[in-house]
């Protein structure tokens, strides 16, 4: 049941480090039926995994016992799976510790996180699931509940969002004519037209923008969104490149990064902007060895001609975008890179996530992300606090209409030759 991870967060990250993930399973969620007689089962094998599992075995100094009477009435009283999980993590929130948090199958997280541990979770997943992968209907954006609203916070490239248009900043109000919800307006119909009705100015009009939803698997979908985010962006004489990595739970999304620098789309940029805004973590301290300038590249060419590259290095100008939802390993990432002076870091001040986790699921196919080993790095505690920008850039997601200001300053500086 238990399946070790490296370094997630409550809310949006929880990743897998030193050690490779394994191909994913691709599976759909059962539904599951709550027993008359069940009224606190699942809130009570919470309560005693982090009794028993939570890193700090003083549970911080918290009256567990205390803490979880407090919370089960609002559980056993609870109509919904959301307002059973909300109780579990108002339980979970006393604790006051990323990589911390309870998932339901209503939401995104929930297909994202089982796909990064499909391979330790192989034992439990065929107990909730259906099939052979894991998937979900969507579109592929991320999306953030800001002040009651939904907002779209990230558009995958080459996605159905994208390609219908939908920008950062734009307001979700409903689906299909029922209030928007990330799952449950796009659960069943993957390959049929939805239309959604979309608020792109403060007090604007309502639009209409009809998606396709499809099948994603969340691993292949974050790899090949790295993939296709690459792409020239030409700023006073200078070709500058930038990439987004979305998800770096597998040596994959490096590898890839690697192949795009060396010889893909940004061989021959100028300089390039290595995006880790949002999405998870999960990305090992030697992934920064690409931007260091200081370490050699050995080309391997064989009889046939074929170049090889191993311990690739950029070596030209580079800056790192960051914000609130750069957690866990690439917290790690931002740290390194700033310390050593590698280039700009620019953006807001990272989450603060920075514990490793563990993932569980629970008997009634719901999913526990538990904290179970603190974390430091060069002796330096980042949980809590995180990693602020060499130079900060504010971005108020709504409706933004697409514009990116972060991004915008950071190819200012890159062009400059700053």
């Amino acid at each position: 049941m238990r399946a070790p991870a490296f370094v997630r967060s409550s809310a949006l990250a929880v990743a897998v480090a030193g050690s490779q993930v394994l191909p994913t399973l691709l599976v759909e969620a059962r539904a599951y039926e709550r027993k008359p007689d069940e009224t606190t089962a699942v809130y009570e094998e919470v309560w005693r995994l982090v009794r028993d599992k939570f890193y700090d075995p003083k549970l911080k100094g918290l009256d567990w016992e205390a803490m979880g009477n407090k919370h089960r009435a609002a559980y056993a009283t609870a109509d919904t799976d959301a307002q059973r999980s909300a109780a579990i993590n108002a339980l979970l929130a006393e604790l006051d510790a990323s990589h911390t948090h309870h998932y339901t199958k209503d939401e995104t997280a929930y297909y994202e996180l089982i796909d990064i541990f499909s391979y330790p979770l192989r034992r439990d997943i065929p107990k909730h699931f259906a099939g052979e992968k894991v998937r979900y209907a969507g579109i592929g954006m991320f999306t953030k509940v800001i002040d009651g609203k939904t907002f779209v916070t990230a558009v995958f490239p080459d996605m159905p969002a994208a390609r219908a248009g939908l920008l950062v900043g734009d307001e979700i109000v409903a689906a299909g004519g029922a209030p928007f919800a990330p799952i449950g307006s796009f659960r069943g119909k993957a390959g049929e037209k939805v239309t959604l009705q979309v608020r792109r100015e403060a007090n604007g009009e309502l639009k209409s923008v009809t998606v396709e939803p499809r099948w994603i698997e969340p691993g292949e979908t974050f790899e090949a969104a790295l993939r296709d985010s690459a792409r020239i962006i030409e700023a006073n004489g200078k070709r500058i490149g930038y990439i987004r990595v979305w998800s770096y739970a597998g040596n994959d999304y490096q590898r890839e990064l690697e192949e795009v620098l060396s010889e893909g789309e940004l061989k021959d940029a100028d300089a390039v902007i290595w995006d880790l805004r949002d999405g998870w973590g999960g990305a090992h301290p030697r992934y920064l060895n690409v931007f260091n300038p200081y370490g050699p590249t050995l080309a391997l060419t064989g009889r046939n001609g074929t170049t090889n590259l191993v311990g690739y290095r950029w070596g030209k100008p580079v800056a790192m975008l960051i914000n609130g939802g750069t957690r866990s390993g690439k917290e790690v990432l931002a740290y390194g890179f700033k310390k050593n002076g590698f280039g700009q870091v620019i953006g807001e001040r990272t989450a603060g996530a920075l514990l490793a986790g563990t993932a569980y699921l629970l008997s009634d196919g719901s999913l526990l992300i538990l904290a179970v080993e603190d974390a430091a790095v060069d002796g330096e505690r980042i949980e809590g606090k995180g990693v602020a920008p060499s130079i900060e850039v504010p971005f108020d997601v709504p409706y933004a209409a697409g514009k990116d200001p972060q991004l915008d300053r950071a190819i200012s500086i890159l062009a400059d030759g700053a």
